[in-house]
């Protein structure tokens, strides 16, 4: 299944904000590693955060991030650091 990728501009705002080596380990896998393998089944600890079935969030390294899924459309809103449990 082809994906469409998109890209809400509070996740750009956030990634922005990361510091240099997260910037760059976020940017390398939401537009290298996941754009070229399109596989949600490949986010690392996937989980749905709604009762809808559409959004979603998954880990990278220690930051959340937050997708929303509407059949064939991605689009990235957040990433955060961890909280702190």
């Amino acid at each position: 299944m082809k994906l469409e990728l998109r890209y809400g501009r509070s996740f750009l705002n956030d990634v922005k904000e990361l510091d240099s080596r997260a910037k760059k380990r976020v940017l390398d896998f939401v537009f290298v590693q996941f754009a070229f393998s399109e596989n949600l089944h490949s986010l690392p600890q996937l989980r749905q955060i709604d009762d809808s079935g559409m959004l979603y969030r998954f880990t990278l390294d220690n930051y959340l991030v937050g997708i929303e899924v509407k059949g064939e459309i991605v689009k990235f809103l957040r990433v955060i650091p961890m909280p702190d449990v």
